[in-house]
C-alpha cells in the first residue's frame, strides 16, 4: 500500500514515512492509493476483542510494517492506560448505543489514536533509517493537545510543541495541558482561535526556508493532529469494534446496517468512519453533527464551503472550528482521486474563504446526513437523558444525540445507531453540571467535584486534584511569534 498526497503530487511513499512526514510537501494530506477491504468476513467480528480488530485494520494499511510490529504498537497502547478491559465502553441506552471513547488517560477520544501514535512513529522512524530528532507540532481546539503531550513525553528523540487558543478551551483542558511534565514537552496558547493555530501550523510544515532552520538543530517536523494518516488509521478501528459489539449481543445480523453519528470539527473522526464503510462495513448513513459553528451543515446541504461567517465560542469547545481539515481526505475520494481538482479547490479557500464542488463530488455527499445543535438545546438533551436513564454524556456528545433525535424525528429511519461519545462529561463539568442541575461551584475544579457528588459517579483518575497541580506552562503569544517559540523550544 502506497500513501499519495491529496493534491496531485507525483510522490508515492510508504506509510512509514507518511506518518514521519505527517503533511504532504504540496500541502496536501496523506492517503492511501486505495481502501483496503476488510481482511475477515462481517460473520468472523463476532466476539473480536478491540486489540484483535485494531491489529487488523491496521495491518490492511500499512502494509510496510511487519506484523510483529503492528502486534507491538498495539499491544503498547491499549493496556492499562485505559480504565476498561476493552479500551472502550459501549452503552445501550432507549434510543441509542454510545460508543464510549474516554476511558484513557486523558477522558477524550483522541487517546485511542494518539496512545498508538508515539510506537508507529518510533517504529517509523527505525525503519527510514531517519537520523534526526522529530518535532510534533500541533494545533488542538482542546483534546487532541493533552492526547498528543500525554502519549509523547518522555518519548527517547522526539520534543513535542502544542498551540491551543487562549480563552477558547474549557477550565479543565486548558490545566490538563499546562500543568504536562516532560523535558520534551512545551505548551503555548496563542492570541486567536483554533483556524488561527492550525493555519499557522500547517504553513511552518510547509515553509521550506524555516525547514533548514530547524533541520540544522537536528530536527524534522512532524504532526500529532489527524492531518498525520498514523492519526487517522487507527481511528477505523473503533467503528469496525461497533459493529463487532452489536453482531456479538445479537442486536444485529452479519450484513445488517447500522448508522453512526459523531460530533464533528475537524472531520477526522467521522472520515474514519468513511473509510470504515469504504473497508465493507455495513454503515446505512454517516450522521455529521455540528454546534453552532455549522460550516459543514451547510456545505452538506449546498456544496458550498464558505468561511466568511460569524466564529462561536460554544459550550462545545472541541468543535468550535471553521476549517475543517480532514475534509480534503474525503473530496479527493469523491473526486475519482483528483489531485489537481482539489488543489483548485484548497487554493479558491485561501484566497476567496469559498469554493463549489463538483456534481460528481456533491453526488457523493448523499452517504452523509449533516445537521446542528446550539448549546442550550444539547443542555435540554443532557438534563432530558441523565433524569430518564441516568446516563451523563457531555456537551460534544450531546451535540450528536441532539442531531440525531432531529435526523430520527425527520427521516423516520430507525436503523440501529452507534453515537460516538467523545469526552466524558467531566471534561466540561461547568456546562454539564449547569445542566443538569448541579451546584454549581466557583471554577470548574469545583464543578468536578459538585458533580461527582450530584450523579454519584466518579471523577475519572486523571482529572482528580488538577487545581493542585504545578503550572509549567504559561506563556501566551501572537500567532506571528510560533515560529520564534519553536526555535527557542529546540536550541
Amino acid at each position: 500500500m502506497k500513501y499519495i498526497s491529496t493534491r496531485g503530487s507525483s510522490e508515492r511513499i510508504d506509510s512509514s514515512e507518511a506518518i514521519i512526514n505527517g503533511i504532504a510537501g504540496d500541502r496536501g494530506l496523506y492517503v492511501p492509493e486505495s481502501i483496503p477491504n476488510l481482511p475477515v468476513g462481517l460473520e468472523e467480528l463476532k466476539g473480536m476483542s478491540y486489540k484483535e480488530i485494531a491489529k487488523m485494520v491496521l495491518g490492511a494499511f500499512f502494509t510496510d510494517f511487519s506484523k510483529e510490529q503492528i502486534e507491538y504498537c498495539v499491544n503498547s497502547a491499549y493496556d492499562d492506560k485505559f480504565s476498561k478491559d476493552d479500551a472502550v465502553g459501549f452503552t445501550k441506552t432507549k434510543e441509542a448505543f454510545f460508543l464510549e471513547l474516554y476511558h484513557g488517560k486523558t477522558a477524550a477520544f483522541k487517546d485511542m489514536a494518539l496512545s498508538i501514535l508515539p510506537f508507529l512513529l518510533t517504529e517509523s522512524i527505525k525503519m527510514q533509517g531517519s537520523d534526526k530528532k522529530i518535532c510534533i507540532l500541533t494545533a488542538t481546539s482542546g483534546d487532541t493537545g493533552k492526547a498528543a503531550l500525554e502519549g509523547f513525553a518522555d518519548v527517547e528523540g522526539v520534543d513535542i510543541i502544542v498551540f491551543y487558543p487562549n480563552n477558547g478551551v474549557s477550565t479543565v483542558q486548558e490545566r490538563q495541558m499546562i500543568t504536562q511534565q516532560g523535558d520534551n514537552t512545551h505548551v503555548f496558547a496563542i492570541e486567536g482561535n483554533f483556524d488561527d493555530a492550525q493555519t499557522a501550523v500547517k504553513d511552518i510544515f510547509t515553509d521550506s526556508e524555516f525547514a533548514k532552520e530547524i533541520g540544522a538543530l537536528g530536527y524534522k517536523f512532524s504532526s500529532a493532529n489527524s492531518i498525520n494518516i498514523g492519526r487517522l488509521v487507527p481511528q477505523v478501528a473503533y467503528y469496525v469494534y461497533s459493529y463487532a459489539k452489536l453482531l456479538s449481543s445479537g442486536q444485529i445480523k452479519a450484513g445488517d446496517p447500522i448508522n453512526v453519528v459523531v460530533p464533528t470539527g475537524n472531520f477526522g473522526n467521522i472520515l474514519a468512519g468513511y473509510y470504515a464503510k469504504n473497508m465493507g462495513l455495513p454503515i446505512a448513513k454517516l450522521i455529521c453533527a455540528s454546534n453552532e459553528n455549522k460550516v459543514l451543515t451547510d456545505f452538506f446541504e449546498t456544496g458550498v464551503y464558505h468561511l466568511d461567517r460569524e466564529f462561536y465560542l460554544t459550550s462545545s469547545p472541541s468543535m468550535d472550528i471553521l476549517v475543517s481539515s480532514n475534509l480534503e481526505r474525503l473530496l479527493f475520494n469523491l473526486s475519482g482521486n483528483d489531485g489537481a481538482q482539489i488543489k483548485n479547490l484548497m487554493k479558491s479557500l485561501d484566497e476567496n474563504k469559498r469554493y463549489e464542488v463538483s456534481p460528481e463530488i456533491k453526488k457523493g455527499l448523499s452517504e452523509f446526513y449533516a445537521g446542528f445543535s446550539n448549546s442550550e438545546k444539547g443542555a435540554q438533551n443532557i438534563k432530558e437523558l441523565y433524569d430518564t436513564e441516568h446516563y451523563l454524556m457531555d456537551t460534544h456528545t450531546a451535540v450528536a444525540y441532539s442531531v440525531y433525535k432531529d435526523y430520527k424525528k425527520n427521516t423516520g429511519d430507525d436503523t440501529d445507531t452507534v453515537i460516538v461519545s467523545t469526552a466524558s462529561a467531566y471534561k466540561f463539568a461547568e456546562s454539564v453540571a449547569a445542566a443538569i442541575g448541579s451546584l454549581r461551584g466557583k471554577d470548574g475544579f469545583e464543578d468536578l467535584k459538585n458533580l461527582s457528588k450530584h450523579t454519584s459517579t466518579e471523577i475519572p483518575c486523571c482529572l482528580r486534584d488538577l487545581d493542585k497541580r504545578d503550572v509549567i506552562h504559561g506563556d501566551v503569544i501572537k500567532v506571528g511569534e510560533m515560529r520564534k517559540a519553536i526555535l527557542n523550544c529546540l536550541k
